[in-house]
C-alpha cells in the first residue's frame, strides 16, 4: 500500500492496527478504545476549483464559512463519492487516509488535533488503522493549521 511504503520510506515508527470493519471516524474510535478527538477524519474539499484535504478529529465537523475564510475561497463544497474515487484510488471509499501529500493535494488540519501526543486514522480500507505521533504525522503530512472545525 502506497501508505505504509511512504511512511516506511520516512522511517516513520507506527502501529498498524486490524479491527472489524468501520465506516465512520466515529467507530473507528470506539473500535480502538480511545476518545473521538484522537481519530482524525479526512474531509476532501474542493474550494474554488481546487481540491484540499481537511483534517479534522472525529468529534467535529467542518465550518465551512471558517474554512473558506481560511482558504481565502469564494465557494468551498464537499467532494462527492466519485470524486473521491478517483483521486484516492488505492484505497476504499471512506477510509482515505489524512495526508494529501500522497495524492498531490494539500492538507489543512484543523488545530484542535494539537491537544494529543498520538492520532489515529484509516489506513487505506476500512479494517487497518494506523497510530503514530502528532509530530510525526505533522512532518509526514505538512500541514497548514487552522481552525475550521466545531464540535458537534
Amino acid at each position: 500500500m502506497q501508505l505504509q511504503s511512504y511512511l516506511d520510506r520516512l522511517g516513520i515508527w507506527y502501529h498498524l492496527s486490524h479491527h472489524p470493519r468501520t465506516y465512520t471516524a466515529a467507530d473507528l474510535a470506539q473500535q480502538e478504545h480511545i476518545p473521538g478527538h484522537q481519530v482524525i477524519k479526512p474531509v476532501l474539499v474542493e474550494a474554488d476549483g481546487r481540491f484540499v484535504l481537511c483534517a479534522l478529529p472525529a468529534s467535529h465537523r467542518i465550518n465551512i464559512d471558517k474554512l473558506k475564510d481560511k482558504l481565502h475561497a469564494d465557494s468551498v463544497r464537499l467532494a462527492d463519492e466519485p470524486t473521491l474515487q478517483e483521486v484516492f484510488d488505492d484505497c476504499e471509499l471512506g477510509a482515505e487516509p489524512p495526508i494529501g501529500f500522497l495524492y498531490g493535494i494539500p492538507t489543512v488540519m484543523d488545530e484542535s488535533l494539537c491537544q494529543d501526543e498520538r492520532v489515529t486514522f484509516q489506513a487505506g480500507n476500512h479494517e487497518a488503522a494506523i497510530t503514530m505521533s502528532l509530530k510525526d504525522y505533522r512532518r509526514v503530512t505538512q500541514p497548514e493549521v487552522a481552525r475550521f472545525g466545531s464540535h458537534i
